[in-house]
């Protein structure tokens, strides 16, 4: 009887969590299927129109959905062979939250909103769809973005001491009766105009104001390239650092480099390995 028991839990262990026979694989294009779907009526529930004429058909197939979803992961808690480890996971938490806030609006009202982190739940069309190797692509930008950090925090810094001393400024040219009631009302100003965001609902009234704010917009596009620019730079550095030589110890390589530029050895080629 034991064996029988594990027999069942583990085909369907097989279905849920293993991607390469039929079963599982239609199991996973119709559970992407399904959280689309879940998303759109999170989405639709937002809408006055729709919410007035269809909120009841929303609501129950939002509890379909919910309990569909509450069942596949009491089946994953089950069919696991470490269930601490899956609950603690990425994908062990998302799947909670993908259910918990429609339980939670049954006490707390407008949690349901929350259902928009499902989304996340598609993160597994790359396992699904053997594109799991896509994700080390990102690597290379987290390795770029870890290295620029500091000169990144320099160029903020930079940046936000610009727009205290302009926006101080600004505040003593126009002043309070031209909308700069306050220091805090330029750095606001400052900072919209330097990024190019450029609201409108405060502007300088006065010739040398304008001059200061044509300036400092002319600085913010300027700007915009800095920080871009860095990061770039990481990027092509950590292409290039990707494969060590097994015969020089180099690892100054172009990323599609086969073999060594210094010494000429094979480069070893198993971190591109799907």
């Amino acid at each position: 009887m034991e064996r029988h028991g594990n027999g069942w839990r583990e085909r369907i262990r097989h279905v849920i969590f293993d991607h390469d026979t039929r079963e599982s694989r239609a199991f996973d294009v119709a559970l992407m299927a399904l959280i689309t779907f879940s998303v759109v009526l999170v989405m639709l529930e937002t809408v006055e129109e729709i919410e007035a004429r269809y909120g009841t058909l929303l609501l129950v197939l939002e509890w379909v959905v919910t309990i569909l979803f509450t069942i596949e992961y009491i089946a994953r808690l089950v069919t696991v062979e470490n269930r601490g480890r899956y609950a603690r996971s990425f994908f062990g938490i998302v799947d909670l939250m993908a259910i918990l806030p429609v339980y939670l609006s049954v006490l707390w009202p407008g949690t349901q909103s929350l259902l928009v982190i499902r989304s996340l739940r598609l993160l597994r069309v790359f396992r699904v769809f053997k594109m799991a190797h896509w994700l080390s692509e990102a690597n290379y930008l987290i390795r770029a973005i870890r290295a620029s950090s500091r000169k990144i925090v320099v160029f903020l810094v930079v940046v936000i001491l610009i727009n205290v001393i302009v926006g101080s400024t600004m505040y003593l040219i126009e002043g309070p009766e031209n909308g700069f009631d306050s220091m805090f009302r330029g750095l606001y100003w400052s900072i919209v105009t330097m990024s190019t965001v450029g609201f409108g609902d405060i502007a300088p009234s006065t010739p040398l104001g304008q001059v200061l704010a044509a300036i400092l917009m002319i600085t913010g596009y300027s700007v915009i390239a800095v920080p871009t620019g860095i990061v770039s730079a990481e990027v092509a550095v950590s292409g290039q650092r990707e494969k060590s030589c097994p015969g020089c110890g180099s690892a100054v390589h172009s990323r599609t480099a086969r073999f060594c530029d210094a010494c000429g050895s094979a480069l070893a080629i198993g971190s591109e390995r799907p």
